[in-house]
């Protein structure tokens, strides 16, 4: 089905938190929503909610949505130029998060810009909105010097904010490797009103040279193909870029191939190195993708009864090894999934699989061909409410219903924040007495990010001057750079550390690394469905309202000669009170809305019914905080008769 392009508004979800610098960044409810206090009329909404303290007190614990120019930081504002013999290095995002990647290095006439992904995001973090960008104000503000950006792999997390972000910053050159070109294609087709992108194919022998920066390639490894570093030269050395990557290795020893890749590297002036940290905390050497092949192919040799391998589709090697054991073995295989119905076709255009006719098979003929004989590759082990897997589980796959003899193996790792959701999945698929093979029962998952042992190698093997650690959370990033330090006496005061929006700038023609006192914008931004407009803001708001204390609405009929009330108020409430058990609540709040109403409608010069609504939504959001302890949004609704 084609996608309409959803046209997009920021909408800024900025936590309380202190950065580098020590600078509290805080933001507060716009002032779209009335707070006890104000000026009456003050706000044009319709929706009212109670804060005991006056404006900007949330309820304790909640999380604030919008904010309006004047509550954002003042480091955001007023950030200077770029100097002469300055290089000015920003991640946007993906240094406080794993996914969100967008980084960003500048010169005084060019601006590289690296990844531009997206986050998928729980109902906690932004209320049931879609996915997450990284902030691109600072890009959009300067789109003019953007020369180029660079795309280091295939994964959502590095190309999924392309169709939402490419056109507001400029819609420039976009580089990245053959199979890399082809997924970015693919999901551009979900986007019919997008601009064609300007796409360009490059491999480790391209170099594209700007006014001050140059960009090259090296391949790096990783769990898809195609994967790459970049190499961002500048008039003081180089700026090494890993993207996603680990390291290739026989028993804790690097491949002839890996010692000459990196080697490499390390024989060129290298100011700074830029690492993945996603998997910084796990010790020793990254596993080796051939034992866990291996691994794989016993299991798919000798299992009785089918075999479901629940997969992350983007993990093309992977894919390919387990289409071609099957063959090997003689299987059948059912593909369920999208996505991975989608990447096993890209696979297919770029050449990297080539299947035997009659491999795969529909899951309507399932139940024709001996259950030994059959492998579904299925999507959804991160426990997705409506992937494969998922709807398998629960029964409610049209084809596919699952029974004692079948066997689910989990060939993927558990991202964190996705616990909850595969713990049900679990629940569910064992409430059919079938059997589970996880990673950790099994080697059969390697991640695609180095380990400790392979980031300690890379950093000495690349010997730049200075580092800075990226690609994850904060504590990621904060033990690979103390692993670094610890491990390869690098000092201290050459790392950095960053934020989402910090400003790194390597200074005095490259001899100095320094942190700037502002940051560029890095509050998140929201893709929410097919919303468009600064109103998004107020619905983020609501939303988060809705989800603490629920909702109490007031439809009151006005006659509007006299300015009495015709008929006892109507009350609905959702989420807040059960109204049936609370009549005396309702008798006390229908007295007061009359007494605000008819009072309010007297002292006016006429009927004003802004005011009557304003003075209504504060004075019963104010009452029923007082009776109940919670702040449910009100929304007063006026008819005149």
């Amino acid at each position: 089905m084609k996608k309409t392009r959803l046209s997009f508004s920021s909408v800024s979800i900025e936590n309380n938190k202190t950065n580098n610098q020590g600078s509290g960044i805080s933001s507060h409810f716009q002032a779209s929503t009335h707070r006890s206090g104000e000026k009456r009329g003050s706000s044009k909404s319709s929706t009212y909610q109670y804060s005991k303290g006056g404006r900007g007190q949330g309820r304790s614990g909640s999380r604030s949505f919008g904010g309006n120019s004047q509550q954002k930081s003042l480091n955001e504002s007023k950030i200077p130029a770029v100097e002469m013999e300055v290089i000015r290095i920003i991640p946007l995002g993906g240094v406080e998060e794993v996914g969100r990647n967008m980084i960003l290095i500048e010169s005084q006439d060019d601006i590289i810009v690296l990844d531009v992904g997206f986050h998928f995001i729980d109902e906690e973090e932004a209320m049931g909105a879609d996915f997450t960008l990284p902030n691109f104000k600072y890009l959009e503000e300067r789109k003019n010097k953007i020369r180029a950006v660079v795309i280091t792999h295939g994964h959502l997390d590095h190309i999924g904010g392309i169709p939402f972000i490419i056109d507001r910053i400029g819609n420039p050159p976009i580089y990245a490797q053959y199979l890399t070109t082809l997924m970015i294609k693919k999901r551009q087709e979900e986007f019919v009103n997008s601009r064609p992108l300007n796409l360009n194919v490059v491999d480790e022998n391209s170099k594209i040279k700007f006014s001050q920066l140059s960009i090259r390639f090296f391949p790096v490894f990783h769990s898809i193909p195609d994967s790459m570093g970049v190499i961002v030269g500048t008039p003081y050395g180089n700026i090494i870029v890993s993207g996603d990557m680990k390291l290739e290795h026989e028993a804790g020893k690097p491949t002839p191939k890996e010692e000459k890749k990196w080697g490499g590297l390390g024989k060129e002036k290298n100011l700074l190195l830029i690492a993945d940290s996603t998997n910084a905390e796990v010790p020793g050497f990254s596993i080796e993708e051939k034992e866990v092949q291996k691994n794989i192919e016993e299991i798919i040799k000798t299992i009785k009864g089918r075999l479901i391998i629940g997969a992350f589709a983007t993990q093309f090697d992977r894919m390919i090894k387990i289409i071609e054991m099957c063959e090997h073995h003689n299987k059948k295989i059912v593909v369920e999934g999208r996505s991975m119905k989608n990447n096993i076709e890209i696979a297919k255009l770029a050449g990297l699989l080539k299947s035997k006719d009659g491999t795969f098979i529909l899951s309507q003929v399932i139940d024709n061909y001996p259950s030994d004989k059959i492998v579904v590759i299925a999507t959804g082990a991160q426990g997705e409410e409506f992937a494969a897997l998922m709807r398998m589980a629960t029964n409610k796959h049209k084809y596919i219903r699952l029974n004692a003899r079948d066997t689910v193996m989990f060939s993927s790792s558990v991202i964190p924040g996705n616990e909850v959701n595969i713990q049900k999945l679990k629940d569910n698929l064992y409430r059919h007495d079938l059997k589970i093979i996880h990673y950790g029962m099994a080697e059969i998952h390697s991640g695609g990010h180095a380990r400790q042992e392979d980031l300690v190698w890379i950093n000495k093997a690349v010997g730049a001057k200075f580092f800075m650690p990226g690609y994850g959370n904060h504590s990621m990033l904060r033990i690979h750079a103390q692993l670094v330090h610890e491990r390869n006496n690098f000092p201290k005061e050459n790392i950095v550390v960053p934020d989402n929006g910090t400003i790194v700038e390597i200074i005095d023609k490259g001899n100095k690394i320094t942190v700037r006192k502002e940051r560029a914008p890095f509050s998140i931004m929201v893709v929410d469905g097919l919303s468009v407009g600064d109103v998004q803001e107020v619905v983020m708001r609501d939303r988060a309202m809705l989800a603490q204390d629920g909702m109490f609405v007031i439809i009151a009929l006005l006659d509007q000669k006299t300015g009495k009330l015709k008929k006892s108020p109507d009350l609905i409430s959702r989420g807040f009170v059960y109204l049936k058990e609370n009549q005396e609540l309702l008798r006390q709040v229908r007295i007061i809305i009359k007494k605000l109403v008819e009072d309010t409608a007297t002292r006016s010069n006429g009927l004003n019914f802004d005011i009557i609504k304003a003075g209504l939504g504060e004075g019963i959001a104010k009452f029923l905080y007082q009776k109940t302890e919670k702040r449910p949004l009100v929304i007063p609704v006026i008819l005149s008769v």
